[in-house]
């Protein structure tokens, strides 16, 4: 056999759902990771440690690889249960406190999910998503720094939003 199998992603998705399911027996509750979601995000050196495994028997550069996977996906899981966690603080803190504009743009924000909101929030971004002029979202964002709900960096133009998480 020379190289990988013709269906090499099928095996390797099966081996990734294996092992979840190994790891969710082993601790007898549900993992709070995604162990799928790491090996998917590099699928290239997956594939390349598995290759040398499996054409020299010699499983200990997988075992480390796999074993660096799965902490990195506990870390993923952490990141994302404190990013949540910040969002309902936040949300249940400053909650009736914008008018609906601001409400959706802010809701919109945190969709991007813990890296943030690219770029920041700026009037341009602000007038697409709420639908409003560009006369009223510089005032709507103004109102928004001074209750400590937005974070404003730059001037004029190159104004941009972050929420004070």
């Amino acid at each position: 056999m020379s190289g990988a199998c013709p269906d090499f992603g099928m095996v390797v998705g099966i081996g990734r759902a294996i092992a979840e399911k190994a790891l969710f027996q082993e601790v007898d509750r549900p993992v709070l990771f995604s162990l799928s979601r790491s090996i998917e995000s590099n699928k290239k050196t997956c594939y390349e440690h598995l290759q040398r495994a499996q054409r020299s028997n010699e499983i200990t550069d997988w075992i480390a690889y796999f074993t660096q996977t799965v902490l990195e996906a506990q870390i993923e899981a952490e990141q994302e249960i404190a990013f949540i966690l910040r969002k309902v603080r936040f949300f249940d803190t400053y909650q009736g406190k914008f008018n609906s504009r601001q409400e959706k743009a802010v809701k919109r924000m945190p969709e991007e999910g813990p890296n943030g909101f690219e770029g920041g929030m700026n009037a341009r971004k602000y007038v697409s998503i709420t639908g409003t002029s560009k006369a009223t979202a510089p005032r709507d964002l103004q109102d928004l720094v001074q209750k400590g709900i937005f974070i404003g960096a730059g001037r004029g133009r190159s104004s941009r939003y972050e929420l004070s998480f």
